[in-house]
């Protein structure tokens, strides 16, 4: 059975999520991406992916998502080898899945597409998207987030915002701290407070990359700074205590290693 799945895998224990069932819209050898971000346990980017295209047709996912064993989903997951908003089908994808599950739907995305109004319409039958936000300038965003030339800053931050005001599902940030922008915590606080979400994420590099992560006393204590500056908006981190269980998945090693899902 798991042969058969070329385009899913998982599920995976998710600190975010629970039990996360992935698709992969971006399914190729190399990583479809317009960041090279320095902790990423995908490997360079070889070359930036500047115009979306569909690179997995969504009946290809159905497929799949029909041989699925009677296995345990909280979340059914738009992630894989790129940021999932590249892929020009993602949001029939999204409602053709929707017609044949019934769990929870989850896209990641590094933001860098959020001002586009097709994306914001594509996004809109998720149940929670999770969108990237490592920097707090331009200058943070080439040195963490290394994208392409064609992103800015400020877009990613005005598309995360004008996101924000018009999708009324659940909306995360996700912060990656590292040494080089975790004394920045409170720039990070600050636009937290002006989007509004609905939940932090706390995140330091765990899977291997090229990057330390901080300890997990530094993750709390930045944590501890969001709860008490944030009001109204849910805290999490990556070092907060989960337990999983019976979490069976579907996809062989190979598959899991080659999305970066185990060390």
């Amino acid at each position: 059975m798991k042969s058969e799945f070329k385009y899913i895998y998982g599920p995976v224990p998710s600190w975010r999520l629970g039990s996360s069932l992935g698709i992969d819209l971006l399914s190729q050898k190399d990583k479809i991406c317009n960041f090279d971000c320095v902790y990423c346990q995908l490997g360079p980017t070889k070359e930036y992916a500047i115009r979306r295209k569909v690179y997995v047709p969504a009946e290809e996912i159905i497929k799949e998502m029909k041989l699925l064993p009677g296995i345990k989903i909280d979340y059914i997951t738009f992630s894989g080898r790129g940021d999932a908003t590249l892929a020009a089908n993602l949001g029939d994808a999204i409602k053709a899945v929707k017609l044949v599950r019934e769990e929870r739907i989850a896209v990641l995305t590094n933001a860098a597409l959020l001002g586009l109004d097709a994306i914001r319409k594509e996004l809109n039958p998720a149940d929670f998207v999770i969108g990237k936000l490592d920097a707090c300038s331009q200058e943070s965003l080439r040195k963490i987030n290394r994208p392409g030339r064609e992103v800015e800053f400020s877009r990613i931050l005005s598309g995360i915002k004008g996101f924000r005001k018009r999708y009324s599902g659940k909306l995360a940030l996700q912060i990656m701290f590292i040494e080089d922008n975790k004394d920045a915590f409170d720039k990070y606080i600050y636009l937290a407070n002006y989007i509004k979400p609905d939940e932090v994420q706390v995140n330091t590099p765990l899977r291997p990359c090229n990057v330390k992560p901080l300890t997990k006393e530094d993750v709390l204590k930045i944590k501890d700074y969001f709860i008490s500056a944030c009001k109204g908006i849910n805290i999490i981190s990556v070092y907060d205590d989960r337990s999983f269980k019976d979490i069976s998945s579907i996809s062989d090693e190979e598959t899991l290693k080659r999305r970066g899902k185990i060390k």
